[in-house]
């Protein structure tokens, strides 16, 4: 791979950011990051915002477009930095062999999303699932020259995996023994500021929840990650210790058609009717909220909720629309697990439950409902810490790395870049045929190994 140079630090760069989440009025987490994304790099750089999903939105500040397959590679060669995440470069494999500078975003552990997302399937389907979102991730570790996630405990995850690709290497360590110059933190972010709010969104519009109400918000998506359910059987114990509190599930519907229907979204309606709670101390709006008008609902909301089931994909997990909880100045109520439910138990920004445990979660919600003090004291202490997670402080790493971008030393001198090096490992079918390792992983299951490593052994020689 030839070596790019280096601009000199303090030039204006060509910078696109790529997702393919979808950019509209109503956007979901992936998509809500890469706008911030741009926007603060559009301070002091050229950029252009691109959804290879679908666009339906646009900027004064910066170009955003919908980009068609063959119109990605087009953006690509224009710039200088390519930020991306998800599946972009999966499905742009051939950016990866241009000359540009790659920073890879991954806030999202989308593998380990796949182990609960896609459990649904067959067990060779959900196999294929996470072994795709793994090959997808590896593909895109192997090449990136910056590397950016959410949290302390998401870099350890990907420094293991960057080990494993041959990464962990004297090349970048001799150019930075702390790795951060390469895998740095940057979380999630929310606004510096919450805007005037006009209108009610909950309170005198909903029908059953009146201004004496104490609402709890649930103010994001309903993935079988979560654990929606357990939370209607603590609403079910607050019927008639607590009967002015109101739960409201903000969104049910995903805004991105490409993101299937999540099974617990229809097992959290279902359990609300079978337990008489449905539009009486539950309730769902079966839409997404408008990313420029979910501040209307945060401003009716007394506090957020967001329990969750243990596992793997909730300790490496960044709930996201807790920042949206920061912004709006909300107490929120969590589930142990998690950089975010570390952070609301270190700093007391509301309270954090066993998972699976109804009974905790009520005594939680009641707590606030009963004693104004408490609710308001969390109050305050939220508006401590929100400053800290404004985009612009969160960005700085960023920032930076595009204030005096680098190519990876070890891409530079060609230690990653021979695909020799994959030869004796997975990593060569992960890196350049993940489809067929995934056949490989099927044909195994059906035992007709042999056959098949004697076809692939031939084609790779």
């Amino acid at each position: 791979m030839a070596t790019v140079s280096i601009v000199q630090p303090g030039t204006r760069r060509r910078i696109l950011v790529a997702t393919p989440d979808v950019l509209a009025e109503a956007m979901a987490g992936p998509a809500i990051r890469a706008w911030h994304i741009a926007a603060e790099l559009s301070t002091r750089h050229d950029v252009r915002l691109i959804s290879t999903g679908a666009c339906s939105i646009s900027s004064d500040r910066f170009e955003v477009s919908y980009a068609k397959r063959e119109q990605a590679a087009a953006h690509a060669q224009w710039a200088e930095i390519v930020i991306f995440q998800g599946w972009f470069l999966t499905h742009h494999p051939e950016i990866a062999e241009m000359e540009v500078i790659l920073v890879a975003d991954v806030y999202d552990p989308m593998h380990l999303e796949q182990l609960e997302q896609a459990s649904g399937l067959s067990p060779r389907g959900w196999a294929g699932a996470v072994l795709g979102a793994t090959a997808a991730l590896s593909r895109q570790l192997a090449r990136a020259d910056f590397v950016i996630c959410a949290s302390e405990d998401q870099r350890m995850l990907w420094l293991g995996h960057l080990a494993a690709l041959g990464r962990v290497n004297p090349e970048l360590y001799s150019a930075d023994p702390t790795y951060r110059s390469f895998l740095d933190v940057v979380p999630f972010g929310c606004d510096p500021e919450f805007p005037v709010v006009t209108r009610h969104a909950i309170r005198g519009v909903v029908a059953g929840i009146d201004d004496d109400d104490l609402v709890l918000l649930w103010n994001g998506g309903v993935y079988n990650w979560f654990d929606p359910l357990t939370l209607v059987r603590a609403m079910a114990l607050l019927a008639d210790t607590d009967p002015n509190v109101r739960l409201v599930f903000m969104g049910m519907k995903h805004p991105n058609p490409g993101v299937p229907t999540m099974r617990v979204a229809a097992e959290t309606v279902a359990l609300a009717e079978e337990l008489g709670l449905r539009d009486r101390s539950v309730f769902f709006n079966f839409e997404w909220v408008p990313y420029a008008e979910r501040h209307e609902h945060l401003a009716d909301a007394d506090l957020t909720v967001s329990t969750h089931q243990p596992g793997l994909e909730t300790d490496f997990a960044f709930r996201t629309r807790v920042l949206d909880s920061l912004w709006a100045g909300l107490p929120t109520i969590v589930t142990e697990g998690g950089a975010l439910s570390d952070l609301v138990a270190a700093r007391g920004l509301g309270a954090v439950v066993p998972p699976g445990d109804a009974a905790a979660l009520a005594d939680a919600i009641s707590s606030f409902a009963r004693d104004p003090h408490r609710l308001s004291a969390a109050r305050e202490r939220v508006t401590e810490v929100a400053p800290e997670f404004a985009w612009s402080v969160v960005l700085q790493p960023l920032v930076g790395f595009c204030d005096a971008p680098r190519r990876a030393p070890d891409l530079v001198n060609g230690t990653v870049a021979d695909d020799r090096r994959y030869d004796l490992g997975i990593g060569f079918w992960v890196r350049r045929r993940p489809g067929r390792l995934i056949r490989l992983i099927y044909l195994v299951d059906r035992g007709r190994l042999r056959g098949s490593l004697a076809r692939l052994t031939g084609r790779h020689r």
